[in-house]
């Protein structure tokens, strides 16, 4: 842009020129027997030789002003843009709704960042030990290093001490499955790293984490507020096997009733929830676990159908039993698994993570939470991570767990991916408070 400024004041300069001294030029022409005559000036060659001269040091200063004055400008004016551009790209969490509001965030890649990872696992006593990667003997520590990146947007770093005071005095909850216990264990993480006083923080009823209790809840007493779980792998309730039901039926799930804890998640300020990995056949059919409406038992109804069912259920409760002036709703997208033989639980962990993805593994779940949020009339904030999840072959547990004789390719490492989903809802956090 700047070459093309200067190539434009020079021609100009030039075109300038040319036409003063061919209008002087002619000038001089039918007035050099009066100007010799009367004046005793020079000869027309001397006259437009020295005004040709005169041009050309008029163009230089000219040309040497305007380009001092742009000089000025740049400098001046830099200051200002270095503000804007911190304002729009800056630390913490943005003042504008730049972030997250006005792009695609789960279109992007993963990039290598030396800054990563956010915090020690080993360090942190909210992280089950069966997610501990590193301290289970993984040797390789490349998995930590990634970093998620939007193609049109920007996910800013988020500074702790801002987001310990926007929670204090609040009550965050998560509900869902395994894998939303293991975002809820992140988020402590995260957020314990900013604290002074470890000791500070700690689970409320002295539990330690495990996979077999129902709910866990983490206080952080010096900012008087707490994060919570509830485990609700379906969200919808579960029911034991019908009276005279076929035999094949052991349990049924309850797709128009919500779970009966539902009570324990109202009066949140942060409602996080999650569900997916349970919906499968492995863990309704073939467990003889089938779908429920009323009184009657749904045999032939397909997992999409009843998960529709589930989440209008869950839509309508959300609708009559919360309270939108207080309570900010998330839902948390299904996240994929990376088995390489899922019948046989063969679970191959890469080194890096994968440089495509093909298909779009259960993005039917993630479409149908989409359409069911769209109509409802409680805002609710998706958060879309399953196609950001696919790219981490590398991110799970695989045998480096608390027992190595399960492969595990569906739960994650931590740190890890875990991190990045909850970076995304911290970013929210502004647009929402």
């Amino acid at each position: 842009m700047f070459v093309l400024f200067l190539v434009w004041v020079i021609e100009k300069m030039s075109t300038f020129n040319r036409s003063k001294s061919f209008n002087r030029t002619a000038s001089l022409s039918r007035n050099t027997s009066l100007n010799q005559r009367t004046l005793g000036v020079a000869s027309p060659r001397l006259v437009q030789k020295t005004t040709v001269v005169s041009s050309r040091w008029m163009s230089v200063l000219i040309l040497i002003g305007t380009l001092s004055s742009f000089f000025i400008a740049a400098i001046c004016g830099y200051p200002y843009y270095m503000n804007l551009d911190l304002m729009f790209h800056g630390y913490g969490v943005s003042n504008s709704n730049h972030t997250t509001s006005h792009c695609d965030v789960s279109d992007g890649n993963w990039i290598l960042d030396d800054s990563y990872p956010l915090y020690n696992a080993s360090e942190c006593p909210f992280v089950e030990q069966g997610f501990n990667c590193l301290g289970n003997g993984r040797k390789d520590d490349n998995y930590l290093k990634w970093k998620w990146k939007p193609k049109n947007c920007k996910i800013s770093r988020f500074n702790i001490q801002d987001v310990l005071e926007r929670l204090r005095s609040k009550r965050v909850v998560f509900v869902g499955d395994s894998m939303s216990r293991t975002q809820w264990e992140s988020l402590i993480c995260l957020l314990m790293s900013g604290v002074e006083n470890k000791s500070s923080v700690y689970e409320v009823n002295g539990n330690k984490i495990t996979k077999q209790i129902r709910f866990l809840g983490v206080r952080f007493s010096s900012f008087n507020f707490t994060i919570e779980f509830f485990r609700s792998v379906f969200l919808v309730q579960p029911g034991g096997a019908p009276k005279h039901g076929p035999r094949r039926v052991k349990s049924t799930l309850k797709l128009d009733i919500l779970d009966n804890i539902t009570r324990e998640w109202v009066n949140s300020d942060f409602l996080i929830f999650n569900t997916g990995q349970w919906w499968v056949p492995g863990k309704l059919f073939d467990a003889g676990c089938y779908f429920q409406v009323g009184d009657s038992v749904k045999l032939g109804m397909s997992i999409p159908t009843a998960f529709r069912l589930a989440l209008d259920t869950w839509s309508s409760w959300i609708e009559s039993a919360i309270d939108a002036n207080r309570t900010h709703v998330f839902f948390r997208t299904f996240e994929p698994s990376h088995w390489s033989d899922q019948r046989h639980r063969i679970c191959n962990v890469t080194q890096f993570p994968m440089s495509e993805i093909t298909g779009k593994d259960q993005n039917l779940f993630t479409d149908t939470i989409l359409e069911v949020v769209k109509n409802m009339t409680v805002p609710v904030t998706v958060l879309q991570i399953t196609s950001m999840s696919a790219f981490r072959s590398d991110a799970h547990v695989g045998s480096r767990s608390d027992n190595p004789s399960v492969p595990d390719c569906s739960h994650w490492c931590l740190p890890g991916v875990p991190d990045a989903w909850n970076e995304i809802f911290l970013s929210h956090l502004d647009a929402v408070s």
